[in-house]
């Protein structure tokens, strides 16, 4: 039995029907490219003709010149009618695709209901589009919708479906379980029956998310001897979502033995998931398994005690292997280990005996119990240890800042800020307007700063998040501001805590900029063969 899966992606088919996500053409086109990178096999680019969008990928994308096979989506003929005059595939050969998804009913309840036809003509809608397609040169992989509940219903009649497809010269047939209301076991004893019906078939599995099955059922399909998987990059798509393909691929390459990608192409998982996520302006989970932040991430001491001796104790693999990175949280659970850890990481020497480690620990749990969190600002978090272990060389100096917010009856809401600071022996004094509070200080705290570092220019506000602490408080309540901020090569975060959302927002940004320039500095300091910070020597 051959070991090799084939990888079918319908992220911009059935990705997109998923709520909140809506991506243009220059949008699919991207991630096509991402995909054809990570080595997917086939690449579901939509319903040709179905809107100017994906009018637009279909002619477009041909200048990519992908390895994976672009495939087109339809449906079956129209009832009574005859495959050559039907719209819907004249448009599926007329997109200049390689492959074709042609999707057929396969549960007779279907069948009578929302085709209101006969079974015996629906079986005929499905030859006669597959036989049309395949002799206009198409590869075609037929999606047999809803055949779990199909097949439990009438086994007979869905897997007549399954062989009349064949018979017409399908390439793939794949089981769909649309409702996503299927059990691993079902799935696993329905397709090793239908693998001893149809010897020499192709066959294939399409599972949906809505009982949070649809990768056990994929695996089991997978087991029981389909061989093409349909799913989605992060599980996205309708309801509940599709098959997610970051676990399921490798789950398959690493603990199952069968090849699903090229081996050096599966380190750009984590990168894709997350350029996917991107692109689709929807948040990653940090819990998502693989590819999530959190993935690899180990708060309890006595959990970052053992990976520092061996990570296998609490890594079921290597997260390296997946392209992501293992993460030790500082928190209030933390002992001297996760400190001792972070500290490593960032080249700081802190004696796990010295008071100094002790002083640090006790002064991270004291912040956490006022509500500040590091597992989200691993930037704030090494500002602080830095700073505990005497390696840190400020470049400017806070002294004050004031805000003016008016609103007029006929004028929308003017935010200006007022900063104060000192940069060496100079005291600076900036102010500037912003589309809000935060938006205002960072303008005026760049306005000081960029003279002196102009680096600065190169860093942006990526994301901006308020969580209200204690919510018993109601509008007296504290509140964690979370700060996200990039340049061209790197990402980092920050947080801020106060009753005051200004001051929480400005604890942030502050501290977002303080980072930026450490980076910086220490890179100007490798550069010129310094041991010690540069500070403001040049200015």
């Amino acid at each position: 039995m051959s070991k090799s899966i084939s990888i079918f992606d319908t992220t911009l088919r059935d990705g997109t029907q998923g709520e909140g996500i809506s991506l243009s053409a220059d949008d699919k086109l991207k991630i096509a490219k991402k995909l054809d990178d990570l080595g997917v096999h086939y690449i579901e680019g939509g319903i040709p003709g179905s809107n100017n969008k994906d009018i637009e990928f279909f002619k477009r994308v041909k200048e990519l010149h992908l390895n994976a096979k672009i495939t087109a989506f339809g449906s079956t003929r129209r009832k009574n009618s005859l495959a050559e005059n039907d719209d819907n595939l004249k448009r599926m050969i007329d997109a200049g695709v390689p492959a074709a998804t042609l999707v057929g009913k396969s549960w007779d309840f279907h069948v009578h209901t929302a085709l209101q036809t006969t079974l015996e003509e629906n079986l005929a809608m499905i030859g006669d589009s597959i036989s049309y397609l395949k002799r206009k040169g198409l590869e075609v992989i037929f999606d047999a919708e809803h055949f779990f509940d199909g097949y439990k219903n009438n086994p007979e009649y869905a897997a007549a479906v399954l062989s009349k497809a064949q018979e017409a010269g399908a390439d793939w047939l794949v089981m769909c379980d649309t409702n996503g209301g299927t059990l691993p076991f079902e799935i696993h004893e329905i397709v090793t029956a239908l693998a001893g019906q149809l010897p020499g078939a192709n066959l294939g599995i399409h599972t949906h998310n809505d009982c949070e099955l649809a990768v056990a059922n994929t695996l089991s399909a997978i087991g029981a001897g389909a061989r093409q998987v349909q799913g989605t990059i992060n599980g996205y798509g309708e309801r509940c979502g599709n098959a997610n393909l970051c676990s399921i691929i490798p789950t398959l390459q690493l603990k199952m033995g069968y090849h699903c990608i090229p081996g050096d192409s599966l380190p750009q998982l984590t990168n894709t998931a997350r350029y996917i996520s991107e692109v689709a302006n929807v948040n990653l989970p940090v819990n998502q398994p693989y590819v999530g932040n959190a993935a690899f991430a180990h708060k309890g001491g006595i959990h970052v005690s053992a990976i520092m001796r061996d990570s296998r104790t609490y890594e079921h693999i290597a997260p390296e292997l997946v392209g992501n990175k293992q993460r030790v949280l500082v928190s209030e659970l933390a002992g001297q280990s996760n400190v001792l850890s972070k500290a490593q990481d960032m080249g700081l020497n802190l004696d796990p005996s010295s008071e100094q480690a002790r002083r640090v620990i006790e002064k991270i749990k004291m912040m956490e119990h006022q509500g500040y969190q590091f597992e989200g600002a691993d930037a704030s978090l090494e500002l602080l240890l830095r700073e505990a272990t005497g390696e840190m060389n400020e470049t400017f100096t806070f002294e004050s800042f004031k805000m003016l917010v008016e609103k007029t009856a006929e004028h929308p809401v003017v935010s200006e800020a007022f900063v104060k600071l000192k940069v060496g022996n100079e005291n600076l004094y900036t102010a500037a307007e912003g589309n809000g509070p935060v938006n205002a200080l960072d303008n005026a705290l760049r306005k000081a700063l960029q003279t002196y570092f102009p680096q600065l220019k190169e860093m942006h506000l990526s994301d901006y998040k308020v969580r209200v602490i204690d919510e018993q408080d109601q509008t007296a309540a504290k509140v964690r501001v979370l700060i996200e901020s990039k340049n061209f090569t790197d990402t980092w975060s920050t947080v801020g805590v106060s009753s005051n959302v200004i001051e929480a927002s400005w604890e942030a940004l502050v501290d977002s900029m303080r980072y930026a320039l450490l980076n910086q500095l220490s890179l100007e300091n490798k550069q010129s063969g310094s041991t010690e910070p540069r500070g403001l020597v040049n200015h």
